[in-house]
């Protein structure tokens, strides 16, 4: 059975990573100590669970997770540090701090590391997520031990709830803008200062005020999507964000 380590100290590890195309030693304290930090470990990068939904909310959710005291966010796999950082860039996860735990030594001292030979893996990561305070671990969502790769606890919402029980989480946001905005760019502060991500397409991009009229039924721009919803212009969205939460 995969242990629970509530209540216990982080395993103390040190993590090759790479800053500035220079290698740099970072330690379990220079990420826990003295700090709040949500961490989430998964199999993979560029796997399809980890690549489409695991790494892509929390980094969405980051910035609601800063606005309810925690320090960062850690997104940690047991590959080497280069391809945590084109990972990191494939995904635009600027939100997040991706480490690589190259020989799962952190892993492996959390009882997490699991063979994965069977689709040439190797050892990798059990798929899990913890909050962690002054590098105590306050609360653990281990998902449940069974064949295949389980997704079920330790998402991004799940861990949100339990932090924050009262907060709704955000819906997805798609902004349409073009370059020279200012519109555009005040619905980019606005959303912004909400702490709401958002998805950005920018005309010029492929993207023409033929294909905004298909879509948004309008040439003008920013054209806001909010949960899949046609939310309007700029003063569309300061009327949307002025309502009182339901």
């Amino acid at each position: 059975m995969l242990p629970n380590h509530e209540g216990q100290r982080v395993p103390d590890t040190i993590f090759r990573t790479r800053d500035q195309d220079q290698w740099k030693q970072v330690s379990s304290k220079d990420i826990f100590d003295g700090r709040t930090v949500v961490l989430f470990a998964l199999p993979g990068a560029y796997t399809p669970t980890c690549s489409t939904s695991h790494l892509p909310r929390y980094n969405e959710l980051a910035p609601v997770f800063r606005a309810h005291g925690v320090d960062e966010v850690v997104c940690l796999s047991v590959n080497d540090a280069f391809v945590m950082d084109e990972w990191a860039r494939s995904q635009e996860a600027g939100n997040l701090r991706l480490i690589p735990d190259g020989n799962g030594q952190f892993t492996e001292a959390m009882g997490m590391l699991v063979d994965k030979s069977d689709l040439g893996f190797g050892k990798r990561s059990w798929r899990y997520a913890m909050l962690v305070r002054d590098g105590v671990i306050e609360k653990m969502f281990i998902e449940p031990e069974k064949d295949g790769d389980p997704f079920e606890v330790s998402d991004a919402d799940t861990m949100l709830a339990w932090l924050a029980p009262d907060v709704r989480p955000p819906e997805p946001v798609t902004l349409f803008t073009k370059p020279g905005c200012s519109y555009c760019a005040g619905a980019k502060a606005l959303l912004e200062e909400k702490h709401l991500a958002y998805e950005e397409i920018s005309l010029g991009r492929g993207i023409t005020t033929r294909s905004l009229q298909a879509v948004a039924g309008a040439r003008t721009t920013p054209q806001v999507f909010i949960g899949g919803r046609k939310i309007g212009g700029f003063e569309d969205l300061q009327a949307w964000l002025a309502k009182p939460a339901p």
